[in-house]
């Protein structure tokens, strides 16, 4: 009995702005940092196993074999599965940052027709989640290993690389974690707010600053060092490349895109001055006239 007058006593607190309003925009939020943590996490199994194939690997410390278990099972073992998924998702910005159509699920809807996309949306989310905690939970018990690099770029590759990421964490955010969200919260689709813009956005820009901006270079970096040193080139090394570069072009893209807009908008600023300035002359010239 008193467990559901706890229960009751909690859903009119849930069903209440109070409650639902920040939980809506905070599982936004965390979701959308899925991917850019993929990346992350990409970035540094790229660099792992950099180090495998070097002489000196072997000479580094021993780990417990809990660690070296679930190290050698997200250095194997996860990759694949989320290459995959980052592929995906970053092929879709691509093709949505030329044409500005292609979403993996349509916008929220109550009719039945809707559920299984909604459960396979689902489904894909905890994929990511499963894939993205045990990369991370192996990058931490291996932590002496697989951080502190800096694999530095040009300041010009990394503002349109953080661009690109930023442009698909986005498009990932409104087709796949936005219309899920929705619909379980709320159960309608909802406009997308000016809260969940700066929240998602000061959340990317936070991560970007503390991990992203300092090694996930690496996708791309190692690569080539791999090659100078006639090291051989696994698939991974050549997925990561190509990941890097799409997201490159779709920041590219972006940065286009901005620039003519801008120029539309002074073109057409400058046709309508023009118009206006043809319409005081026909007036002074009908005053005059007459």
């Amino acid at each position: 009995m008193g467990w559901q007058i706890w229960q009751q006593r909690f859903q009119r607190l849930f069903s209440s702005g109070l409650v639902r309003e920040p939980f809506h925009i905070l599982t936004i939020t965390l979701l959308a940092l899925i991917l850019p943590l993929s990346f992350l996490l990409l970035a540094r199994l790229s660099y792992a196993r950099y180090l495998l194939t070097l002489d000196s690997y072997v000479s580094t410390p021993q780990y417990s074999s809990t660690s070296s278990y679930v190290f050698s099972f997200s250095l194997y073992s996860n990759p694949a599965l989320l290459y995959l998924v980052v592929s995906i998702i970053s092929i879709a910005t691509l093709i949505h940052g030329f044409t500005g159509k292609l979403t993996l699920i349509s916008a929220s809807s109550t009719t039945p027709t809707f559920r299984p996309r909604l459960y396979t949306a689902w489904i894909f989310l905890c994929t990511l989640q499963v894939c993205v905690g045990l990369g991370i939970e192996c990058s931490v018990a291996a932590e002496s290993v697989t951080s502190g690099f800096d694999v530095g770029r040009s300041l010009f590759s990394r503002v349109i690389f953080f661009l690109g990421l930023h442009d698909t964490m986005l498009h990932w955010c409104r087709v796949v974690v936005k219309p899920v969200v929705d619909d379980t919260v709320f159960g309608v689709d909802r406009k997308e707010s000016l809260v969940e813009r700066v929240a998602v956005a000061v959340s990317f820009g936070s991560l970007w600053c503390w991990r992203l901006r300092g090694e996930i270079d690496s996708l791309v970096v190692l690569g080539v060092a791999k090659r100078e040193l006639s090291i051989g080139m696994e698939m991974a090394d050549f997925v990561g490349w190509w990941l890097y570069y799409i997201t490159v072009t779709i920041g590219m893209i972006r940065i286009v895109k901005g620039l003519l807009c801008i120029i539309m908008i002074l073109i057409w600023r400058r046709r309508a001055r023009e118009n206006l300035d043809d319409t005081n002359t026909d007036e002074e010239k009908g005053l005059s006239s007459t």
